[in-house]
């Protein structure tokens, strides 16, 4: 810019005739000039973007993109960027900064951790907003040529989990020999173990581990009493043994793309696929969900928790943003509005499962009074 300024000046037909002007009184305010504009763009350096950036679960992803794409017809905001990359990848995104170069919201399939809100405070995003949606069911989800599996998340433990009870009967663990379903139960089909899940970026990843895997695992009493005696000093750990999945090919990671693995089970029959229900009910067609525990991944059974692996979904502003993005607050009404996210919500028809009304209430509020998120 100073290059460009200095240039257009000399080329002036006025400059020729202070030629005789020393150089610092010609460059000298310029130099000023430009330092005042760098100042002002390290002062509010999200000035120089117009489109809100939103990144994270990919789960939410659909949900959040149709919200987006009503905001940019309906408003006269830009249409907002999205990019999936993830729960765990989308908070190390918005946890680094506060400026231009840092998203202003990012999704979650899974509450923000405690160790992530630091890494947010100890980079300067301290006021962050934090929006609960609604809900989601995890599926396990098979092609529709085969009869619809049925499992425990004793079955799902059993099945995925690196190491399991030893069948000696001893408090030990053996490295997971299973091959088959009927390895794992007698009842279950002898198809080979295969599952399409994803990475351990994804909050889909997270809530897998904690609601089935752990939820199977602590039906084991000598592992679940781990849960309030062990200490990192002690092998195993309880966390180790429950959340640790195994590696040897019967668990298949396929990236943040749930839809990728709706098509990979259209063409392979055999094999399960881990998702966010809304997919399931996108692509009722093509695949369906298994039970878990005798309960169906229907859209009743998650609102009312029956179905054992469902989790919230959440939405986290940068409030240092608000205001020099424009339509921040804006796109927060819109995704807080009852026409939205309420029981006939358009969000609804894309298979999220709606939040109470208090509960939806309390979180609008949380949205529009700009609340701070607390977890220290």
């Amino acid at each position: 810019m100073f290059s460009v300024i200095f240039v257009n000046v000399l080329n002036r037909p006025a400059a020729r005739r202070i030629a005789g002007a020393s150089v610092a009184t010609l460059v000298m305010p310029m130099v000023m000039m430009t330092l005042m504009l760098g100042a002002m763009s390290v002062a509010n350096p999200a000035q120089a973007r117009q489109n809100i950036h939103i990144v994270g679960s990919s789960t939410v992803y659909p949900f959040v993109t149709v919200v987006a794409e009503k905001f940019g017809r309906s408003t006269d905001f830009k249409t907002p960027i999205i990019e999936a990359t993830g729960s765990g990848g989308g908070m190390k995104l918005f946890c680094a900064g506060v400026g231009v170069k840092h998203p202003d919201f990012t999704n979650s399939s899974r509450r923000i951790k405690k160790s992530e809100f630091k890494q947010c405070i100890a980079n300067g995003v301290a006021d962050i907003i934090e929006i609960k949606f609604g809900y989601d069911g995890i599926v396990l989800a098979t092609s529709k040529k085969l009869p619809q599996m049925s499992v425990t998340r004793l079955d799902i433990f059993r099945a995925l989990a690196k190491n399991i009870p030893n069948p000696n009967g001893t408090m030990t663990l053996i490295p997971n020999p299973h091959t088959t379903w009927a390895d794992v139960n007698p009842a279950l089909p002898m198809n080979k173990i295969e599952v399409l899940g994803p990475p351990p970026t994804s909050g889909t990843r997270d809530a897998f581990v904690e609601l089935a895997m752990e939820g199977g695992c602590q039906q084991i009493p000598w592992i679940a009493a781990l849960e309030h005696i062990s200490t990192p000093a002690e092998q195993p750990s309880y966390t180790t043994i429950c959340h640790h999945i195994r590696e040897d090919g019967a668990f298949i990671e396929t990236g943040e793309n749930d839809n990728l693995i709706v098509q990979k089970l259209g063409n392979n029959p055999i094999a399960l696929g881990i998702f966010g229900f809304s997919f399931l009910d996108q692509n009722g067609d093509v695949v369906q969900g298994s039970k878990v525990d005798g309960v169906a991944p229907e859209f009743d059974n998650i609102a009312d928790t029956s179905y054992p692996i469902s989790r919230p979904l959440y939405m986290y502003a940068k409030s240092a943003h608000i205001g020099i993005i424009p339509g921040m607050a804006e796109f927060m009404a819109e995704l807080t509005d009852q026409d939205t996210w309420g029981e006939e919500g358009y969000l609804t028809d894309r298979g999220l499962i709606p939040m109470p009304e208090a509960e939806r209430a309390s979180f609008r509020a949380a949205s529009v009074k700009k609340t701070r998120l607390n977890l220290q």
